[in-house]
């Protein structure tokens, strides 16, 4: 499915925006009719937009839209929003006056709890990291090379700073051998998993690679996966069976969605 105010987009939209590629969005997990974090992710999508396109989303717009797709929904799938303007094209950008509309498409969700996480780091920082935009190719490129390399996925590395940032497309979080939670702090996209645990008093300061092997645990988050333990980085391997990554999982469930 693939709608635009109400309505199946056309080719024609939906070309616009891969060829253009100038956009963002937000993916969000519908259980039931609700979704958790559901004002997050609308206040993502009105603050990139302002970023990204210099106008104001018609916040009300688009969770009626919202709600019109996830009333004839399945009960627990993926929906992404995608915010862009079907008139820009390459030769016209910046050229005229933006009317960003939603795209709104689903997927089924991820059947099971899912494996944990071996990742391999890569020095990397994505464009204007603070937005959620569609811009995925540097991300996914490396994606690519870490499975070709053996592992699942892959963990960003400020080339700067040397200070891990995020995963492909996935916050990632740390427990100290005191039991602590650390979110390390670096330009990464402000994930809303990430601020939905992180309300809960959690730590966020700089983590360098080299201060990896001295956590007792590390996970992933994002809406998608809710909490996922990483069993590995690089050659450091972690207990996956750690309790506090366990309680984050339980907090985390126990989190009500809201209904659009």
């Amino acid at each position: 499915m693939a709608t635009i105010r109400g309505r199946e987009a056309t080719p024609a939209e939906l070309s616009a925006l891969a060829l253009t590629g100038l956009g963002h969005f937000t993916s969000m997990h519908v259980e039931d009719g609700g979704v958790r974090g559901l004002d997050l992710h609308l206040d993502r999508l009105e603050r990139d937009c302002r970023a990204v396109f210099g106008v104001e989303l018609d916040r009300a717009q688009v969770l009626a839209e919202i709600r019109d797709v996830s009333a004839v929904g399945p009960e627990s799938y993926t929906m992404r929003v995608t915010v862009y303007d079907p008139q820009i094209t390459l030769g016209n950008v910046g050229a005229v006056e933006p009317r960003p509309v939603a795209l709104i498409t689903t997927r089924p969700a991820g059947a099971g709890p899912l494996p944990a996480l071996r990742v391999m780091t890569e020095p990397f920082q994505r464009d204007v990291p603070g937005v959620k935009h569609v811009g995925l190719f540097g991300q996914l490129h490396h994606r690519v090379a870490a499975k070709r390399a053996g592992f699942d996925d892959v963990l960003f590395v400020d080339p700067a700073s040397g200070h891990v940032s995020e995963g492909c497309t996935w916050n990632v979080g740390f427990v100290t051998h005191d039991g602590d939670v650390v979110w390390p702090e670096a330009a990464v996209l402000p994930g809303v998993t990430m601020a939905l645990l992180a309300a809960r008093a959690h730590a966020s300061r700089p983590v360098l690679r080299g201060d990896v092997s001295r956590m007792r645990a590390a996970f992933a988050t994002n809406a998608s996966i809710g909490v996922r333990p990483i069993s590995s980085v690089d050659d450091h391997g972690f207990d996956v069976r750690d309790p506090v990554i366990a309680e984050l999982q339980t907090a985390y469930r126990r989190i009500p969605g809201q209904r659009p």
